[in-house]
């Protein structure tokens, strides 16, 4: 496997500098992600961006993390799956929802299995879900606006998911106690 680095701000471009004193400000720390994605600064910029634009959406709490969980496990992200949960925790998302998105369970509501369930068809289906796939998100409850706004975060999740499985980035310490491993 091909070793990528863990960028300081001393070590990373300087186009990813500012960017890593972004990373600093929104969560303390660099996390690992964007020490690895610092190596290419429009990578962590375009990340960074995206990352804030779905938090701006139109969704709620739960909603986001149902969105990141459902693409971060279908993608068997082994670094974003624990990041996530912690974040879920710090946005005070129901451990119940984190749990049934990362052990593929039954969520608590319809509304946000039908959230998981067009996510995981424009996953799996490239962009090309059926209409009664966006129907039954519609009749859920969500909007147009928000078909559109899942694509943004899988647009995200591409970004992380991808550069995690090439980089095998190691997860935060404060993430640890969250390891996760995709069920049998």
């Amino acid at each position: 496997m091909t070793d990528f680095t863990l960028h300081n701000k001393e070590s990373a471009p300087e186009a990813s500098q500012a960017l890593l004193d972004n990373s600093i400000n929104a969560f303390g720390m660099i996390p690992n992600l964007h020490a690895v994605m610092a190596e290419a600064p429009g990578l962590l910029e375009g990340y960074q961006q995206l990352h804030q634009l779905f938090l701006d959406s139109s969704f709620d709490n739960e909603e986001t993390t149902v969105v990141w969980q459902t693409i971060n496990v279908e993608h068997e992200c082994h670094y974003c799956v624990p990041a996530h949960t912690g974040i879920a925790k710090s946005m005070k998302v129901d451990d119940a929802i984190t749990e049934a998105l990362r052990n593929e369970t039954p969520l608590p509501t319809a509304k946000l299995e039908a959230l998981r369930d067009f996510t995981l068809s424009v996953i799996r289906d490239r962009g090309n879900v059926n209409d009664d796939a966006v129907q039954s998100f519609l009749n859920a409850g969500f909007t147009k606006r928000q078909v559109l706004e899942v694509i943004l975060a899988a647009a995200q999740k591409v970004m992380s998911n991808y550069t995690n499985h090439l980089a095998n980035t190691p997860i935060d310490k404060p993430f640890q106690s969250f390891e996760w491993h995709k069920a049998d």
